[in-house]
C-alpha cells in the first residue's frame, strides 16, 4: 500500500492552534526590527579539536571525529562537558550543539554531557552523502561507538528528534531514557508544516542565503519568549558556517513531515522500549499541546511515558533555560 492509499487521517486542529498557524509568517517589519539588533554579529572562527570555552561556569571542550559513512567520510563536531552517565543532546533547526549549553552546564556536575552538531549543521559534515533521517541517525550511533558511548540518555529537539526516533527504535537497549522534544508524535495536520516545501526549495529560492535573517525569522515565527541577546548572537553564528544553507535542505528534498509521521506511526513508535519523557513548549505553534494529551496510550511498549510542558514556545531550551534545566535534572534523577 502506498502512502497516498494509506488510511492515515489527520487530526483536526484545535481552535487555538488554528489561530496560531494562520498568523504563522511574522510581519516583515517585526523581522527587520529584530534583525537590526544583531546587525553587528560577525561570523565566528571555526573551532579546533581540544579547544575549550567556559559557559555558565562549566568548561566545554570541542571535538572533531572522522567516521566512515557510506561512500563518504563524515566529519563530526561535538562538544562535551562534565563526567558520569552519558547524556547525548541532539538539536533542531536552525540550531547547533549550542542550543543545549545551559542544560549541559546544569547537568555537568553528575553527567557526561555530549552535544552533537547534526550532519549539515554547525561544524559537522556538509558534503554529499546519506541525508535520510534513518541513515544519518545510524551514522550518529557510529560516532557514539567511536567515542566509547554505549548506553546513554538521549535528549532531542525538533529535527534532532526525527533522528532520535530512529535511534530509540533501532537501539532500544542502548537508550536508557529518551527525552523527546518538539516533534509530531501520533497526531499530525499538514497545516502545521507550511515550512516543509519552503525548506526543500531553499537552495533555489535563496531563503537561507542570509543566515542571520533566516535565524531571526525562524525564532520570530515559532518562538514564544524572548531569547537572551548573547544566546541569540551565538545561534546566528553557529548557523552561519559555510555550507549549512545548502546542506540542511537535503533532508527535506528526500522526505516530508508527512512521510516522517507515517513512518513514526507505522514502524518506530512500536519499537521504543526505554522510559520516554515528552517535553513540549506550552505555547508551541507547530506542535500544539493538545496533540500530546493521549501520548501514554500511543506509545504502548515503552517502559514508562511522561508528558511535561515548559513555559514558552518551540525554542524552550533557550527561551526558558532555567526551567528546562530544572526539569531535565528532575526527570533524569
Amino acid at each position: 500500500m502506498s502512502y497516498d492509499e494509506s488510511p492515515w487521517e489527520y487530526t483536526e486542529l484545535p481552535a487555538r492552534a488554528r489561530e496560531a498557524i494562520e498568523n504563522f509568517v511574522p510581519p516583515e517589519e517585526l523581522v527587520t526590527e529584530r534583525l537590526a539588533r544583531y546587525a553587528d554579529v560577525r561570523p565566528r572562527p571555526a573551532d579546533h579539536d581540544g579547544d575549550t570555552e567556559e559557559l555558565d561556569g562549566a568548561v566545554f571542550t570541542h571535538h572533531f571525529a572522522e567516521i566512515p559513512g557510506d561512500q563518504e567520510t563524515v566529519r563530526w563536531h561535538y562538544v562535551e562537558t562534565g563526567s558520569g552517565e552519558p547524556v547525548v543532546f541532539l538539536h533542531g533547526m536552525p540550531d547547533s550543539w549550542f542550543m543545549w549549553h545551559h542544560q549541559m552546564a546544569a547537568l555537568s556536575d553528575s553527567r557526561r554531557c555530549i552535544a552533537i552538531d547534526l550532519k549539515g549543521y554547525g561544524q559537522s559534515e556538509k558534503g554529499r552523502g546519506d541525508y535520510r533521517h534513518v541513515g544519518a541517525a545510524q551514522q550518529l550511533v557510529e560516532l557514539l561507538d567511536a567515542i566509547g558511548v554505549h548506553e546513554f540518555v538521549l535528549v532531542t529537539h525538533d529535527r534532532g528528534t526525527v533522528q532520535g526516533d530512529h535511534i530509540a527504535a533501532a537501539h532500544p537497549t542502548r537508550v536508557r531514557h529518551y527525552v523527546r522534544g518538539e516533534q509530531h508524535l501520533y497526531h499530525f495536520n499538514p497545516a502545521l508544516a507550511p515550512h516543509d516545501d519552503l525548506i526543500a526549495e531553499a537552495p533555489w529560492s535563496g531563503m537561507m542565503e542570509d543566515p542571520k535573517r533566516f535565524v531571526v525569522a525562524s525564532y520570530t515565527m515559532v518562538g514564544g519568549l524572548p531569547v537572551a541577546d548573547e544566546d541569540m548572537r551565538r545561534v546566528i553564528q553557529e548557523y552561519s558556517y559555510p555550507g549549512i544553507t545548502r546542506a540542511v535542505p537535503r533532508y527535506n528534498m528526500g522526505s516530508t513531515f508527512r512521510k516522517e509521521w507515517i513512518e513514526r506511526r507505522r514502524d518506530l513508535i512500536s519499537r521504543w522500549r526505554s522510559p520516554i519523557t515528552l517535553i513540549q513548549g506550552w505555547d508551541s505553534r507547530t506542535q500544539p499541546r493538545e496533540f500530546f494529551a493521549d501520548a501514554r496510550e500511543r506509545i504502548p511498549y515503552a517502559a514508562d511515558v511522561d508528558v511535561r510542558y515548559i513555559t514558552g514556545g518551540h525554542f524552550w531550551p533557550l527561551e526558558s533555560p532555567a526551567e528546562a534545566s530544572a526539569l531535565l535534572r528532575k526527570v533524569l534523577g
